[in-house]
């Protein structure tokens, strides 16, 4: 089966790739890996939230954003090479934006983790880094950036 019947199977639709916020381009190819820019949860154009985790947003909430940046991410990856390029996502990068005392990183960058889990199975088990940072771009409470290895 391929990445993009998985999809169709899961009923997953790729989002249009996000406009970058800067001077940088959404993914990079060099050799067999493809990293793409941190990606924000940002639907049609629009952030879909702001604030903190552990205050404004509450952990559940961020995971589901997680989600969204890790589909923003797939859909770079996919505009640059086609997701059934993928062979494996090798590492995933979070960043949570944490109000004092919140420890709960690992578990909404789980949002973006079992994502890729449910898509590309075996192939979606990754190294990965969960970070809490006091700020993000836009006042984002979570971004996502990856590395996949392709064809």
């Amino acid at each position: 089966m391929t990445w993009s019947a998985r999809l169709d199977e899961l009923g997953i639709d790729l989002p249009g790739v996000v406009t970058p916020l800067a001077a940088y381009v959404p993914a990079v190819r060099t050799g067999d890996l493809v990293y793409t820019a941190g990606q924000l949860p940002i639907v049609a154009g629009e952030l879909t939230a702001t604030g903190k985790v552990g205050a404004e947003v509450n952990p559940e909430q961020a995971k589901a954003l997680a989600r969204l940046c890790g589909l923003n991410a797939l859909a770079a990856v996919h505009a640059l090479v086609g997701i059934d390029a993928v062979v494996r996502i090798v590492k995933v990068v979070g960043f949570v934006a944490s109000a004092p005392g919140f420890h709960g990183q690992p578990g909404v960058i789980n949002g973006a983790s079992e994502l890729f889990g449910e898509v590309f199975g075996e192939a979606g088990a990754h190294a990965r880094s969960a970070v809490g940072v006091s700020e993000l771009p836009r006042n984002a409470p979570v971004e996502v950036e990856i590395v996949v290895e392709v064809e």
